[in-house]
């Protein structure tokens, strides 16, 4: 897990590309849901929409919450979309932390 965080440097700019991208794709997920929702079509199912926040969406996901208020009166929703987003900010300080380590 160290020599994971030793090598960021490496690859931040893959990592970067993978969330941006991932964000769009679930930024644009949660519009056409909540223009399913009005024009009562078929919705997006909701373990679809958190698969997208897990695999690092998260940033997208919680700005369309935002930008088109949706889910955000669903408290069980907002309870799992809570606690992916925790998991991926432990995760980046785990993996980063070698790097701000005295010793490093």
């Amino acid at each position: 897990m160290f020599e994971l965080g030793e090598r960021v440097a490496d690859w931040w700019p893959w990592l970067l590309g993978w969330f941006l991208l991932s964000s769009l794709v679930a930024f644009v997920a949660h519009g056409r849901d909540k223009r399913a929702a009005r024009l009562g079509r078929r919705r997006t199912p909701e373990r679809t929409l958190h698969l997208l926040e897990l695999v690092g969406g998260w940033p997208g996901a919680l700005l369309a919450m935002t930008v088109f208020h949706h889910k955000t009166r669903k408290a069980s929703y907002f309870l799992v979309t809570a606690v992916i987003v925790v998991a991926w900010i432990a995760l980046a300080i785990l993996v980063a932390r070698p790097l701000f380590s005295p010793d490093a």
